[in-house]
């Protein structure tokens, strides 16, 4: 019971180093006119900003330069807590809430990822091999920049390898100080504090993920176009993901360690990035600024819009007719947000070709109705509101004997979020809500359910079915259905266009409304966690050939079946 307790404030400190760098910054101070002179306090507050000043010289060299630089990270990172004030309370609790909830669930989530060797063996071959190929490109960048003296390569590999070198001294600092037990060791409730200081045994957190992060970091800045931050963070995902499929690691001990690798590729490439040589510029979220906000619509949380809504096939009508030319067909469902801007691209068209008038035009005008508030939140307005989207209810009488198996046999009504259904008189009664908060999304569908029993199978076809499944002979059938049920339900949050959701979802692979691949909504919406990048992405020269590009990832369960990628 005390690790329970004092984790919970360990992972918190953890939560608070991570990303308290350069807020330390009194609430009530205002930008000096340009008559105030710099006292020394306020040049200290400015300095512990940890970032390279204009005009210095990063001094990006090996052993004593390099060396000093680490001792500089060092320091900052561990004297982080002492600059902390009330106010950061704002972000340590829910952030440290959020930790020991994903704690709390590491067991049972660990629990769900099948133990069978060769999956094992392979998940921690592809983690291996993609934390090699990260090494690699961050110690052949420094190699080739010396052979060619190109500085901006040089400087690429010694950030990395000062990142990666940061990430893991202080995740095994982490390791002796928490003592938690991997997996695959005892029962596999990753204890804390279980006195085994091994490196080796100490599962919190992990340095794979922790050293992954920290390199690609610096390398998707150092090189910010579309491919490099492809390749480096896809490669980081894939150490972290197959940490927990090969039972490594637990699930938090993956994200802390992602964490920690992302904070000191954001410090090492702040504080010690030479802007002439190229890059991309990478923020300080924390620090206070003085120029209005302005409200980025890839960060703005928004729920799905079901696969069985009226307005795809409205979208299809668009593009057909060539008024959106962006629309993602192949995988569904979009975003309110995403439907607001097809919705914009398709004013602009109309706008574009002077069209008056026409079915085109009346489309248009439906589907900026429906989606209003998104387009003028992507036009500044607040990401904040609470909506009742539909109020609905459905009756079917059905004469004779359906068709209810669709393993064995076919369905009489397909794709309908696996709603039961027999002879005789059948309904649903539901409502379905959303609600926005900045990043943060919510939806709601619920409904209530009726539908006759189904009769048992024949002995005949009980057997048949036995003989064609090599299984013993099953009766089928169901009792009557009379229960209220959640359908596509789920919470999200949005960062720079990428979502990550949990709940009930649905998804629909296919460019038609026929023919899916592999997903649809024939069966109940899939209690999953998914990651998606929520818009298209255009890859210069590439997109031309092969069109815009977009992902995503899932994790689920289907019933009676382990967790599956």
């Amino acid at each position: 019971m005390l690790s329970w307790v004092r984790f919970p404030l360990m992972s918190a400190l953890t939560f608070v180093i991570l990303v308290s760098s350069g807020n330390a910054q009194s609430s009530g101070s205002r930008p000096p006119s340009d008559s105030q002179r710099t006292t020394r306090p306020e040049q200290e507050k400015q300095d512990w900003n940890y970032d390279l000043q204009p005009g210095v010289d990063p001094d990006n060299r090996l052993l004593t330069p390099f060396l000093d630089h680490l001792s500089q990270d060092q320091k900052h990172f561990w004297t982080v807590p002492a600059h902390l004030r009330k106010r950061d309370l704002e972000w340590i609790l829910p952030l440290a809430g959020g930790a020991a909830g994903i704690i709390a669930a590491d067991s049972w989530i660990s629990r769900q990822v099948p133990n069978r060797p060769n999956q094992l063996n392979t998940s921690l071959k592809i983690s291996n091999y993609s934390m090699y190929s990260l090494i690699g490109a961050g110690g052949g960048a420094f190699l080739l920049g010396k052979i060619s003296t190109n500085d901006h390569l040089r400087e690429t590999g010694l950030l990395s390898a000062e990142a990666a070198i940061n990430a893991t001294a202080v995740t095994y600092a982490f390791k002796f100080a928490t003592q938690r037990g991997r997996p695959y060791q005892g029962t596999g409730t990753g204890t804390f504090f279980s006195g085994d200081i091994s490196s080796s045994h100490s599962s919190f957190p992990s340095e794979h993920s922790s050293m992954a992060w920290s390199i690609a970091g610096v390398l998707a800045h150092e090189y910010p176009g579309p491919l490099t931050k492809l390749g480096a963070y896809g490669l980081a995902t894939a150490v972290s993901a197959m940490r927990v499929n090969s039972h490594q690691h637990f699930a938090s001990d993956v994200l802390i360690g992602a964490g920690l690798g992302w904070y000191f590729a954001h410090e090492v490439y702040r504080a010690h990035h030479d802007p002439e040589l190229g890059g991309e510029a990478w923020g300080n979220y924390l620090e206070p600024s003085y120029e209005p906000k302005q409200r980025n619509p890839e960060n703005m949380g928004s729920p799905y819009v079901p696969p069985d809504s009226w307005a795809y096939p409205l979208f299809d009508r668009l593009i057909a007719l060539g008024l959106v030319k962006t629309g993602y067909l192949g995988i569904r469902p979009w975003t309110r947000m995403e439907c607001a801007r097809l919705v914009e691209e398709a004013e602009e068209q109309i706008r574009f070709e002077g069209i008056e008038g026409g079915e085109g035009t009346r489309i248009f005008e439906e589907l900026a109705e429906e989606f209003s508030g998104e387009v003028s939140r992507l036009n500044g307005a607040p990401n904040l509101g609470v909506s009742l989207d539909s109020v609905y209810v459905r009756g079917t009488q059905i004469s004779g004997t359906p068709l209810s198996d669709g393993y064995h046999f076919a369905q009489t009504i397909t794709n309908d979020y696996g709603r039961p259904y027999s002879s005789g008189f059948n309904s649903i009664s539901g409502f379905s809500a959303h609600a926005v908060a900045g990043p943060l999304s919510f939806s709601l569908q619920g409904e209530y359910q009726h539908a006759p029993a189904v009769p048992e199978y024949s002995p005949a076809v009980q057997q048949a079915i036995a003989n064609a499944d090599f299984t013993l002979p099953i009766p089928g059938g169901r009792g009557e259905v009379n229960r209220f049920d959640l359908l596509n339900s789920t919470v999200a949050v949005q960062f720079h266009n990428f979502q990550i959701s949990a709940g009930k979802q649905s998804d629909w692979w296919s460019m038609t409304s026929a023919g899916p691949l592999l997903m649809s909504d024939n069966a109940e919406p899939l209690l999953s966690l998914k990651l998606d990048n929520v818009s298209p992405y255009h890859f210069p020269l590439l997109s031309k050939f092969l069109g815009d590009a977009r992902s995503e990832y899932f994790l689920g369960r289907l019933d009676g079946h382990r967790f599956e990628f």
